[in-house]
């Protein structure tokens, strides 16, 4: 109600980036929306009700924390859960309670899953994750009969949802032949889980930059992340998707893609300055002739990084304005000298489109050395997400 900004999500435009994606991925293909990161910063609790409105009945979270959020804020009982990452003891315990699913990958986490699931006397709900090459998480090849065995002989214990992998760069064109690799690996062990006696399900293993680019990764189940907020993984990806196209759609392009996310504050103060004074803390700004500053309530607290400092813009009437000086924590000065219409309580848009004019994630992330995923999560949980048409 007293808050200094606010973040906007569109509904029109995730349904378009969900469209978009259900024609590269084709209707069979089960979307499951990645929600980790609160969201990429649009907000779990705004977010999942407005992609459940979208049409998305799965989500994928890192760790049991961020599915109690999901559950929390699910308007659906047909919306599934799955942790992909961490969840100690308690929270494999919550899960099973409350049928969350998640990824074993290695025994010691099996073992666990499997005591938690005979003292709730509930099955475990869960996905191999298989290590294919990205040398993180995963069961390798001496685990897993070991798994195989363990579930084959608890079968009133666990559900074996999926199997599934994680591709070690896929937005990145340098990284072809090991994403390649991890293919044929994942498809050889996926065979070996099924003569082990083992129902798969759901295979899956493509994330956004895979499901776009490598057609064959995208199985049963594609884990949609930062494509479905608006973003392309990578220019990379959106350059191969472009040139994909017939010759004279790519004379024509238009990005697909719209951005769910909207960043808004208001000026809270005004202020002439004669030339020749320094703005705001130290020295980093001094005025070249009289300059009408604008105050905004927005510092490096709410994500605004302080690298931004003298080097970020913001929209103000339609127009672009230079943030002058140090950001501080709370608080940015801008310049508005050539916007002298500017008063108190006008919008200033940080991260969308105000008129004719846009400013973007990259338009900043690239000054801050930041890529889009970054910029994002680090927008503060208590800024208010409110949902618009």
């Amino acid at each position: 109600m007293f808050e200094s900004s606010r973040i906007e999500l569109s509904k029109s435009a995730l349904t378009r980036n969900i469209r978009f994606i259900r024609q590269q991925i084709g209707q069979d293909v089960i979307i499951s929306s990645v929600v980790k990161g609160n969201a990429y910063g649009h907000g779990i609790t705004a977010f999942v009700p407005l992609a459940e409105a979208c049409g998305l009945r799965h989500f994928s979270v890192f760790d049991a924390t961020e599915a109690y959020w999901v559950r929390q804020a699910q308007t659906r009982t047909d919306t599934q859960i799955m942790i992909m990452g961490y969840a100690d003891s308690d929270g494999l315990e919550w899960a099973i309670e409350n049928e969350v699913s998640f990824w074993i990958f290695d025994m010691p986490r099996l073992d666990n899953a499997l005591a938690r699931a005979r003292k709730v006397g509930k099955p475990a709900r869960v996905h191999l994750e298989l290590e294919t090459g990205m040398n993180r998480t995963g069961l390798d090849d001496t685990e897993i009969r070991r798994a195989a065995e363990v579930i084959v002989d608890n079968p009133e214990h666990f559900v074996v949802e999926g199997i599934c992998t994680h591709y070690a760069g896929a937005e990145s064109i340098a990284n072809y032949k090991r994403i390649m690799d991890q293919k044929a690996t994942f498809d050889q062990l996926c065979q070996q889980i099924a003569n082990l006696g083992i129902t798969i399900p759901l295979r899956h293993s493509a994330a956004s930059a895979a499901s776009l680019s490598y057609p064959a990764t995208r199985m049963e189940l594609v884990r949609i992340g930062i494509v479905q907020y608006g973003f392309w993984p990578s220019k990379e990806t959106e350059m191969e998707f472009l040139l994909r196209r017939p010759q004279q759609d790519q004379q024509h392009f238009s990005d697909p893609l719209r951005r769910v996310l909207r960043w808004s504050s208001r000026v809270m103060h005004v202020n002439l300055v004669p030339p020749g004074q320094f703005v705001g803390y130290g020295t980093s700004y001094v005025t070249t002739r009289r300059q009408k500053i604008a105050t905004v309530p927005v510092g490096y607290s709410h994500g605004f990084r302080r690298s931004l400092s003298n080097l970020g813009r913001v929209l103000i009437r339609g127009k672009r304005a230079n943030v002058i000086g140090l950001v501080n924590m709370s608080m940015m000065t801008v310049d508005v000298t050539s916007i002298p219409s500017v008063e108190v309580g006008d919008e200033v848009v940080i991260i969308g489109r105000q008129g004719n004019a846009r400013i973007t994630v990259g338009s900043f992330t690239d000054m801050a050395n930041l890529v889009n995923y970054e910029m994002l999560v680090r927008l503060p949980s208590d800024i208010p997400r409110v949902v618009h048409k």
